[in-house]
């Protein structure tokens, strides 16, 4: 990141910017930095200005106590600002960043599109238990400075397979994540009650975008539809053979085209 812009709150938030034109911020999602989202950068670059940035208590982006998902939004309005110079900006978020992407949205920001790519809201009641045991058993594990548990109990929450999990507790890149640990905090927030906050969204006065991956498990689709029947200017979109871990050359094209409307 070569560029810093100040918060609300004072937490210096790096980021950079690739490309000329109209403002497009990519949002990414738990675990991860801007670099996450930065392959997505290039696609866009010939016909957008787009700022990939590290979220607060990530990368090179600073912190400061106590958290809210408000502060987050206020960061979004600070690179909005930064580079749109008084314009707006279009926003792009995967996974929990899409749930960020949208409650900024939601809260008046001068935002002109919204596109999002398969956020994990719960889609029944067996799904949203299990985010609320999530959310207590990781606030505990933070609580009590083990970070590696929060990281395993993520790990979980996302599917992955427990040999893989103790699999990737040898990996050299586990360090790191536990470094980022906290963070999971964050996006817990964001995502509320894990439920579809169809109220928020039926707030967003601008076109939403809600992707999901043909190749993804039936609900994440079935999360996607409803984001976009939610939002009053919602679209849905699949996109085939694709998983969580969507290819950039896939999604871009779809957003560059989204964007341009």
């Amino acid at each position: 990141m070569d560029k810093n812009t100040i918060s609300h709150d004072g937490t210096p938030i790096a980021y950079q910017r690739i490309g000329q034109g109209p403002v497009v911020v990519l949002v990414s999602g738990a675990m991860s930095a801007g670099a996450t989202v930065a392959p997505l950068a290039g696609p866009l670059s010939d016909r957008f200005g787009v700022v990939v940035y590290d979220r607060r208590g990530r990368g090179e982006s600073g912190d400061t106590t106590p958290y809210t998902v408000e502060r987050e939004v206020e960061d979004l309005a600070a690179l909005i600002e930064a580079e749109a110079e008084g314009g707006d900006a279009a926003l792009y978020g995967i996974s929990s960043g899409g749930a960020l992407a949208l409650h900024a949205a939601a809260s008046g920001l001068p935002v002109r599109q919204v596109a999002v790519y398969e956020v994990p809201f719960a889609m029944d009641e067996v799904a949203a238990k299990g985010r609320a045991e999530y959310g207590e058993r990781l606030t505990e594990a933070l609580a009590q400075g083990r970070r590696g548990d929060a990281v395993e109990l993520f790990l979980r929450l996302t599917g992955l397979a427990e040999e893989m999990i103790q699999g990737a507790r040898q990996s050299p890149l586990w360090s790191g994540m536990e470094t980022i640990a906290p963070s999971l905090a964050y996006d817990d927030a964001v995502m509320g009650d894990g439920r579809v906050p169809r109220d928020r969204l039926a707030a967003i006065t601008v076109p939403v975008l809600a992707l999901a991956g043909g190749a993804s498990p039936d609900w994440m689709r079935q999360a996607a539809r409803a984001v976009a029947d939610a939002a009053p200017q919602g679209a849905y979109g699949v996109l085939e053979g694709q998983t969580h871990m969507v290819d950039p050359q896939v999604l871009a094209p779809v957003l560059a085209e989204f964007f341009s409307g």
